[in-house]
C-alpha cells in the first residue's frame, strides 16, 4: 500500500513563516522514503521507557529492518526469553552483548537471545 502526502522542495527553517504552499514539487511516498527491504521490513510500538536516553520512548513507533546486520551502537529488536526488547546491540573485542544503560545481556553464550532486525527508524508524536 502506498501512502502519497505532499512533499515540498522548499525547507523549513525554524525561524520566519514561508508560504510553503508555493513549492510543491510532488506527492512522496513515506515507504519509498522510510522502508528499503519492504519484505523484511516490520513496524513495532514501542512500551516503556528504558531507550529514552536515546530518543525512543513509550508508545513511538519503530520502523525495523530484518536483513541489516546490525553493527556497534545499532539500535535492534531482539527476542530475549520469548519477550521482544528494544536495545542498543554493542560490541566489545570478542563479546557481543545488548544494553540499555547499566544492565547488560551477553549473547555469545546465551542461545535464549535473537536478534530480529535493526531499528532504522523512530516515529513518535511531539506533544
Amino acid at each position: 500500500m502506498k501512502l502519497k502526502l505532499p512533499f515540498y522542495i522548499h525547507k523549513v527553517g525554524a525561524g520566519f513563516p514561508s508560504p510553503a504552499t508555493d513549492y510543491i514539487e510532488d506527492d512522496i511516498d513515506l515507504n519509498s522514503q522510510l522502508i528499503r527491504n519492504a519484505p523484511a521490513t516490520f513496524i513495532i510500538r514501542v512500551q516503556g521507557k528504558s531507550m529514552n536516553n536515546v530518543g525512543i520512548h513509550d508508545g513511538d513507533l519503530l520502523i525495523v529492518d530484518r536483513s541489516i546486520n546490525p553493527k556497534n551502537s545499532s539500535t535492534v529488536i531482539a527476542n530475549v526469553n520469548e519477550e521482544l526488547v528494544v536495545k542498543t546491540f554493542m560490541k566489545e573485542k570478542d563479546k557481543n552483548y545488548l544494553t540499555s544503560g547499566q544492565k547488560k545481556i551477553e549473547l555469545n553464550d546465551n542461545p535464549n537471545v535473537i536478534i530480529w532486525g535493526v531499528v532504522t527508524y523512530v516515529i513518535h508524536k511531539l506533544h
